[in-house]
Formats: C-alpha cells, structure tokens, sequence
C-alpha cells in the first residue's frame, strides 16, 4: 500500500517531443500544454487517454490515495497459446512496462476531503481488458466499500473481456455486477465513470449499472461493433452512434464532465450522498 506522486507514477516519454498530434483534429499543441491541460485538445476538447495513476493524481487530494490489492495479478488458467506468443509472456511483458499488476488500480483516499473508494481501468494494460485478476480486484473494492461505508467510484477504459482466459473472463460480469449490486443493501453509492473506449464485457455490466453512469466527452461506449450492427439490421448507424453524447441524448447515460471538472463534479455528488445519509 502506497502513496503514489505525480513524479514517482506519471512517466512520460524520456524523448520528449516539442508538439503532440491531436488525434481528432489533427491540431499540433505544445506538449507542455498538452500534458497540462491532462491530454485534452485545447481546440476541439478531445479527451485522449492518460494513466490509471495519472487519473487518480487528478481525483484524488494529494497524498491521501492509499493503493489496495496491487497483489493481485492475471492468471493464465489455461495455459493458453497463440500464434503470436503465450498469453503469460504477454501479461509478464505489459506488467514490466506499465508498472501495475493487471489492467485496473484499486484503493482509497479522499476526494475534496471525501472519503471514497475508486477503480481505475488503465487502456495500457492489455488494452484495458477485463480478466479474472480485473474482476477480482474490482469485487475486492467493492468488499473494502461495503465492510468501510464509503462510496465507490469505478472508471472504465476497456476493449472488452479478455479472450486468453475464455469462459473466467467472461464469469467476471457476473462477479462484479454481483459485487456493486451489494452496496445497495447499505445504500452506498457506485458511480460509474465511462471514459474512451469503454466496450464489450465491461460496457454490458458494472460499467453501465451505476447509481449515477458518467462520461467523458467522445468516448466511445459500446458492446457490439458498428459494423457488426449495421450487418445485422441491414441499415446504416448515424455517425455520432456510440458516442458519450448519443448515449446521453438516448437515456444511457446521467451526464457527461470535461476531464479537469471531473474531480469538484464526484465532490458534489459525493456531499450530496452524504448530506442525504446523516
């Protein structure tokens, strides 16, 4: 259990470059500006990924974020082998580059001096895939919530279940949903944070089951892909389909919060919750 610091957590490229592309827009920004303005575009608000410890630096006041279960890693149950190497070379490979143990980071600290417990998806790891040991320290958060009556805060950053463990990833919905669904018993609050790309397993369970389900602005939420939809009913999606903003139009989704108000945001909500408990 640590404290993790912005220079000890936020590693950045050892060559740094002077600009960085927009992904969108295509706008070159000073990277200073980039890296201040947390890896949104000044021009069009495109929100590109950051860091599971990066986002909890932003979250969480300083010095006050306590990491739990970081013991818990993949298992590779099947022993499974594909034509581009072994699943447990793989998960070794991102561990060592990355620096977590699977592709979620768990703990608890305080939020605008809000006790809360949060679970951060990180898109590095695996592409932010949902596994046995993800699930695992995703129920394990929960527990801690319950046993503590704190809060609970999950964001999401996934491609979906984990392929290389088959059914057990699959059993992991189920063993979150399960998890989340128990903090009701005491009225404690989960709220869902949706960030891009949140899809597959993880966007047809707890992402999407929140008391209150956010979003970042763009982010792509999804189970199937377009193409696979637009085969199916024989029709063509509008263009903005699967977006934050459509989901939000259509009911899916509570609201959706800029990166860099996304902390005061969970604060209000937070004091909301806890002004209606006492």
């Amino acid at each position: 259990m640590a404290w993790y610091s912005e220079t000890t957590t936020v590693k950045k490229n050892s060559k740094k470059e002077l600009w960085v592309k927009c992904k969108k827009c295509q706008s070159h920004i000073y990277n200073t500006e980039w890296q201040e303005n947390h890896n949104v575009c000044p021009n069009c608000n495109y929100h590109d990924s950051i860091t599971s410890y990066e986002r909890i630096n932003l979250i969480f006041d300083e010095n006050t974020f306590v990491e739990l279960f970081d013991n818990i890693s993949p298992a590779d149950s099947l022993n499974f082998v594909d034509l581009k190497g072994s699943y447990k070379d793989k998960y070794e490979a991102n561990i060592k580059k990355t620096g977590i143990s699977e592709s979620v980071v768990t703990g608890h600290g305080k939020i605008n001096g809000i006790p809360a417990v949060i679970a951060v998806m990180d898109f590095r790891f695996l592409g932010g895939s949902l596994g046995s040991g993800t699930g695992e320290k995703i129920l394990q958060a929960a527990n801690y919530a319950y046993d503590n009556n704190l809060p609970y805060i999950v964001f999401s950053a996934s491609g979906g279940a984990r392929m290389q463990e088959g059914a057990l990833s699959l059993m992991q919905m189920a063993k979150t949903c399960a998890g989340v669904a128990r903090l009701n018993k005491k009225n404690i609050p989960y709220i869902s944070v949706l960030t891009n790309p949140t899809t597959g397993g993880v966007s047809a369970s707890y992402a999407m089951v929140g008391d209150l389900n956010i979003a970042e602005p763009g982010a792509l939420i999804a189970f199937a892909g377009r193409r696979v939809i637009e085969q199916t009913i024989g029709e063509k999606l509008p263009d903005d389909f699967q977006t934050a903003e459509y989901l939000l139009e259509h009911g899916f989704i509570d609201s959706i919060v800029n990166r860099k108000d996304m902390k005061a945001y969970l604060s209000n909500i937070l004091s909301f919750y806890s002004n209606k408990s006492n």
